[in-house]
């Protein structure tokens, strides 16, 4: 029976069961790639070029998707939208890859009520990070966290990002999962994360994979400490991909090749939300993937040197794939 927070909208029971029937183990060993959100010229969500960078997802290589989260500009879709955006995923991913569906709210009640909806959407999994509009110590993230996998049965992915203070420790991580099992995954973004990484696999018997975020900046040094997966834009994903079975394979040196090829672009892009989302859509259309780069406002203007350095950037991303026999554009 599929439990739900107080206050929450009702659960289609029939349809509900239907999903949970097909959905399939929950799996995470490689690229997952965060899912832009399309824009037309008037901003409105571009929905047959949504699916196309699902598809995109599949052909690239990706082990799952997540959306609607930072880098989908999650924070500039109504409520609406952002529910819309995981269901037409779900449906037209059709089971090909696993949807992680992501709700980021700082009151626990939204946190679980949202959660239990993209469960019923039909998500593979729920991502969410640790609410830290202030400050908060581990006890009251416990609490909050503990409500919202009470409200889901589904796995639960801890996303924390906190410039300047520290992340959830390997003992909150151990200890939440004790008392939640389908807790599994923790994505960290910070420096030296290769201890830590190490910490929470020996804590928890590998139960919690930790991901690492900062758009696979640290790939080739966090793959062999442990880490389960990496969540960067998608653009790149399946040059990442690349890197990081290299990698696991024990082919460092061919890794490193591909690696600093790209590397560059993640380092630029990464300097500012806004500027990622220019440059990641430029890239996606430089490959023939998107039809526009067009990022909703309020975002800031690209200046002339800015966008000569996408530009410049984007190239050396094209010749590596020419250069590795990757296609540009893997669904033509």
């Amino acid at each position: 029976m599929i439990r739900r927070a107080a206050g929450s909208l009702p659960l289609y029971t029939g349809l509900l069961s239907s999903i949970m029937t097909v959905r399939k183990p929950f799996l995470i060993d490689g690229i997952v790639p965060v899912i832009p959100t399309p824009f037309t010229a008037d901003e409105q969500i571009d929905w047959p070029s949504f699916r196309l960078l699902i598809d995109f997802a599949c052909a690239a290589g990706a082990c799952a998707v997540c959306l609607p989260a930072y880098a989908s500009e999650f924070y500039k879709l109504s409520e609406a939208e952002r529910f819309e955006l995981v269901s037409v995923a779900v449906k037209h991913a059709d089971g090909r890859i696993a949807v992680i569906g992501q709700a980021n709210f700082p009151s626990a009640r939204q946190a679980a009520e949202s959660a239990a909806r993209l469960q019923e959407l039909g998500a593979s999994a729920v991502g969410m990070t640790v609410p830290r509009l202030f400050a908060l110590g581990e006890g009251d993230i416990h609490r909050y966290f503990d409500r919202v996998l009470r409200a889901i049965e589904i796995p639960l992915i801890i996303q924390d990002f906190n410039p300047g203070g520290p992340s959830v420790s390997p003992d909150f991580v151990a200890k939440l999962h004790r008392a939640h099992p389908h807790f599994r995954y923790i994505k960290l973004e910070e420096p030296a994360m290769g201890p830590k990484t190490q910490a929470i696999l020996q804590l928890t018997n590998g139960e919690v994979g930790v991901i690492e975020g900062w758009g696979g900046m640290y790939i080739l040094e966090l793959v062999l400490a442990g880490v389960c997966g990496i969540m960067p834009g998608l653009a790149l994903t399946d040059l990442l991909a690349r890197v990081y079975r290299l990698v696991k394979a024990g082919q460092r040196e061919e890794a490193y090749e591909t690696f600093q090829g790209v590397l560059p672009q993640i380092v630029f892009s990464l300097q500012n939300m806004e500027l990622f989302h220019h440059a990641e859509k430029r890239l996606l259309a430089a490959r023939g993937i998107l039809p526009a780069a067009t990022v909703r406002d309020s975002s800031l203007s690209l200046n002339f040197h800015d966008a000569q350095h996408i530009e410049f950037l984007n190239g050396r991303i094209l010749a590596l794939l020419d250069r590795l026999k990757l296609p540009r554009n893997p669904l033509h």
